[in-house]
């Protein structure tokens, strides 16, 4: 009697541990049961279909898995895959390169909440690219990770504080490397967070020191005078030169300066008073309009008498009528809003024909000056730092409230101080004595 196909797959299975079974393709089947009592065919170790081209490697890969059992290191298929490619993936982690993951970070940081809970700011995340891009590809790109230590940050450290300032090139000086040290430490402590760094190397932060000034600078020394501030205000053609009151008298920010429209100032039935509230700023870097610098950045405030009849004459002849209008428009009444890169460029230029004024006067030392005259007025802190609009002090905020019947006081007694002394220079200069000096 001849064997059925019964007898011969039995007579197979007797044969040799597990089974084999050829397929219509020719090629060869391995199957076998696990010690979990379940049965397994042939798979590759990416866990996909494995045969055979001849019986005897099918034979010998069951043997294979046959010593794997005895040895207790056999694994189901899938649990096995998924080992391995654990294994690869943090293999791949320990041999990731600075660049690799700095970039990751940076993306990161552009959509994840910071420790407050908030979204960074664009600006922010694109401050943190220029640094990283900047000052620490080169030197660590392609740097391993998990290399990175302590006497290697320290030797870039080193490098970076001797570089040479662009901003003044007799500068002692350059004021980035404390900065650039700061975004570093952000992704190697991210680093260690993800398992890639064993310890946060040990370095400390360069000391920040202004590069625009020497050390016998004082903040004393970027106030301008009233009559200075006229004479930027002249300087500046139309139709921006109001920006340099807002800075100077409502020490509004250069953001919060370019982001104003129309509907910001709020008049009294005759227009000759007005508060002005900001809501928005005109991103330096992005171009776009967003919240103010923080919660505290939103604020009104009185406009002081000193520039009223300048801003009234200003949003009659050269702003747009609607109310998003921009007050510091790209062209007259027009609907664009003027650049921070074009203004850089116009407060440049006027700045220089501007007498006695430190070299490099920056646009934002007009809102320094502005809060140091509201202080010498009597301001407290707390209505300093209403005006100003500044956060570091919100707790105080909270159990000192600034009113705007106080706040219109402040501004009414400085717009009389300041004024006077525009008038007694004018007559000052006006006079033979004057004319000569």
């Amino acid at each position: 009697m001849g064997m059925t196909r019964s007898d011969t797959t039995t007579r197979q299975r007797r044969e040799a541990w597990g089974s084999l079974r050829k397929l219509p393709s020719k090629r060869w089947q391995a199957r076998y049961t696990g010690p979990d009592d379940k049965t397994y065919s042939a798979r590759t170790e990416d866990d996909k279909p494995l045969t055979f081209l001849t019986k005897g490697d099918a034979r010998e890969w069951l043997n294979g898995v046959h010593a794997a059992i005895s040895r207790g290191e056999w694994l189901p298929p899938d649990e096995a895959v998924r080992r391995r490619r654990a294994a690869a993936e943090a293999a791949a982690a320990r041999d990731v390169t600075f660049r690799e993951y700095a970039e990751r970070w940076l993306e990161r940081i552009a959509t994840e909440p910071g420790k407050g809970g908030k979204l960074r700011r664009p600006g922010t995340v694109i401050a943190y690219r220029g640094r990283v891009r900047n000052y620490l590809m080169a030197p660590l790109g392609d740097v391993k990770v998990r290399e990175i230590d302590t006497e290697r940050v320290r030797a870039l450290v080193i490098k970076l504080v001797a570089m040479p300032s662009v901003l003044k090139e007799d500068a002692k000086h350059n004021g980035i490397a404390g900065d650039a040290v700061d975004v570093l430490k952000m992704i190697l402590r991210a680093a260690v967070r993800d398992g890639l760094l064993a310890k946060m190397p040990d370095v400390p932060t360069p000391t920040r020191k202004s590069v625009r000034h020497d050390d016998a600078h004082t903040p004393e020394d970027d106030v301008a005078t009233p009559t200075q501030v006229d004479a930027l205000y002249e300087a500046v053609p139309q139709p921006w030169r109001i920006a340099v009151l807002f800075a100077a008298w409502c020490q509004l920010r250069r953001g919060e300066v370019l982001g104003l429209q129309r509907h910001d100032i709020v008049w009294n039935g005759d227009r000759t008073a007005a508060t002005l509230y900001v809501r928005r700023q005109k991103n330096g870097s992005t171009g776009k309009l967003t919240d103010p610098k923080s919660d505290s950045g939103l604020r009104s405030m009185s406009v002081p008498p000193l520039m009223i009849e300048r801003l009234r004459e200003h949003l009659d002849q050269h702003v747009g009528r609607a109310r998003t209008a921009p007050v510091v428009p790209g062209e007259a009444r027009g609907n664009q809003y003027l650049s921070a890169s074009r203004w850089n460029g116009i407060w440049a230029a006027a700045r220089g024909t501007v007498a006695r004024l430190p070299n490099g006067y920056r646009f934002h030392d007009l809102r320094h000056t502005g809060l140091t005259r509201i202080a010498q007025e009597g301001a407290t802190l707390a209505e300093l730092m209403r005006r100003g609009g500044h956060a570091d002090v919100s707790v105080v905020l909270r159990y000192q409230k600034a009113t705007m019947a106080r706040d219109i006081e402040l501004a009414a007694r400085m717009s009389v101080t300041a004024g006077e002394e525009i008038r007694l220079e004018k007559e000052r200069m006006n006079t033979p004595e004057g004319d000569a000096a």
